[in-house]
């Protein structure tokens, strides 16, 4: 399930987060890429442990610890703190697929990379080229957000981001295991309990949902691995 989730930082956030980490120390993104992902990946970021990224990046866990539609999609079970990466003329990403295991730096702690998330940082008007691309059972589709928005989709989705051609793409990136691990059920789950709210809105609480919340809940049960 590819989704996007509008407005997860406020554009005060945004100004705040960009005036820190474009001060910071950006080094060689291919520190962290896959003996595959060297060959393909040209892109400058933040150390996983540098103090601006780690304090930018826990802004990013509290916004969206308050985000019920990023609860509702990806049903979070643990994220890695968030990373940053920027793309300026020629940088690119090539076609890959995410590490299905990442470990969180500095602990043994591992989290399993079910649900991908990049949040932009640039507007769309700041660059051209520089599109995130997933490419799922569904087709080829092309990703470029408004500063402060965020796309989610699974891990498991082909992706690359294409080359830039003019200005600078900024962006946060971080991986989320989800108490549900499969992609299908928890777009079932984001279905069923989207239908809840809207019955609530339109008609309060009402036997209809309050048997389709329980019907969310044991399914919920059955699935979660907690």
């Amino acid at each position: 399930m590819l989704m996007h989730i509008p407005q997860v930082l406020s554009p005060e956030q945004v100004r705040a987060m960009r005036a820190a980490i474009d001060a910071a120390h950006w080094v060689d993104g291919r520190v962290t890429a896959s003996q595959q992902g060297q060959r393909i990946k040209n892109n400058r970021q933040l150390p996983e442990n540098c103090p601006v990224a780690l304090a930018q990046g826990h802004v990013i866990l509290q916004a969206l610890a308050a985000n019920a539609r990023f609860f509702s999609a990806a049903l979070p079970l643990r994220t890695l703190p968030p990373m940053f990466n920027r793309y300026s003329l020629g940088e690119t990403y090539g076609l890959h697929v995410d590490g299905s295991v990442r470990t969180i730096v500095g602990t043994a702690q591992r989290v399993r990379t079910d649900v991908s998330c990049t949040l932009f940082l640039s507007e769309p008007d700041d660059y051209d080229g520089g599109d995130l691309v997933v490419v799922d059972t569904y087709g080829v589709h092309e990703v470029k957000l408004r500063a402060g928005d965020m796309i989610v989709y699974p891990s498991t989705s082909l992706h690359r981001v294409e080359p830039v051609t003019r200005g600078e793409r900024v962006a946060s990136f971080f991986w989320t295991q989800s108490m549900v691990r499969d992609d299908g059920e928890r777009a079932m789950l984001y279905e069923l309990d989207q239908t809840i709210q809207k019955l609530r809105a339109r008609d309060g609480e009402t036997e209809e949902s309050l048997a389709l919340t329980g019907h969310y809940h044991n399914l919920l049960r059955k699935w979660a691995q907690i």
